[in-house]
């Protein structure tokens, strides 16, 4: 049997490794049962058996949409993958993966490089004991790799930037809708937004999160742990947050004292309210309302508001 496919092989000039991430390999193939894999037809570098593996010198994200196959790497072990996986392969580390010979399988995949991903990989954000997303079958993840391999294809200038900003959506959409997987308790998720609405609601007002844990029925240990790994933020730190960003906002649209803006959002005092807003935003109230007023380059004056 025939096997359909679409692949490119690309390079990118010294300026454009300069944009922070490059794709390097772009393509589609289709694996029908008992096919040869993988297919010959790849560059040297490429090339692998399944029994021996690969190392690459690339990121690669692969996305199965049709039958299931194997995967395994030096940090994970043999784990069957099937459609509606993504699982990324980090350059440096030996990798396998293949289709079963019952089912074949339909893949997408993008090679990428570059010191953006290199920062995801030190911050934590990308782990290599964890290259499986799952992501479920997604028209939108589909089209992104379509809309990369015609980019490719046509290779017009400023051709890597598009595709950098494309392999971009498809590493943070497979990391959200993976870490969305993690919540498919319905309850858990009205919960925690839920929370998010009441603080939103009472910014202005004295709220705590033992309340608010408290208005859902839930122990306060619980819903700090779940709401942290759902939304990345401690609840107190949200909280905060929302406070911040209301405060810019009433400093840039109204004529509110520093005084009173303290007062609305339930501070003790202003002097409580400067030091907490200085802190988060590297400038006091008043500086940041005189910034936002395009008076950046005049130096604020320190005169107190009445």
């Amino acid at each position: 049997m025939n096997t359909a496919k679409d692949i490119r092989y690309l390079v990118a000039s010294e300026l454009d490794l300069q944009w922070g991430l490059t794709v390097c390999s772009i393509g589609f193939q289709e694996i029908n049962p008992s096919d040869a894999y993988p297919p010959q037809h790849h560059p040297k570098p490429y090339l692998f058996t399944p029994n021996r593996g690969r190392v690459l010198d690339e990121y690669q994200l692969i996305y199965i949409t049709r039958g299931k196959g194997k995967f395994c790497s030096a940090s994970q072990r043999s784990t069957v993958v099937k459609e509606g996986t993504m699982f990324l392969l980090f350059p440096g580390e030996w990798h396998t993966y293949y289709p079963s010979e019952r089912t074949g399988w339909s893949e997408y995949f993008i090679g990428c490089k570059g010191y953006t991903m290199d920062q995801r990989i030190a911050k934590g954000f990308l782990l290599k004991s964890k290259p499986i997303f799952q992501v479920g079958l997604d028209e939108e993840l589909v089209r992104l790799y379509h809309k990369a391999m015609d980019v490719a294809r046509e290779q017009r200038p400023g051709f890597q930037q598009v595709l950098s900003g494309v392999a971009n959506m498809l590493i943070g959409i497979a990391y959200s809708k993976d870490k969305g997987m993690n919540f498919q308790d319905k309850q858990v998720q009205q919960q925690i937004d839920r929370a998010r609405i009441i603080m939103l609601e009472h910014v202005c007002k004295k709220i705590t999160p033992e309340m608010i844990a408290h208005q859902l029925g839930m122990s306060y240990s619980c819903f700090r742990k779940t709401f942290k790994e759902y939304t990345g933020f401690a609840p107190i730190q949200y909280i905060q947050e929302l406070k911040l960003q209301y405060a810019k906002e009433l400093l840039w649209t109204t004529q509110h004292t520093i005084k009173e803006i303290a007062f609305m959002l339930n501070f003790e005092n202003a002097e409580y309210f400067s030091v907490f807003f200085k802190k988060k935003q590297r400038l006091t109230p008043l500086e940041y309302r005189n910034y936002s007023k395009g008076l950046s380059n005049t130096s604020p004056s320190h005169a107190p508001e009445e």
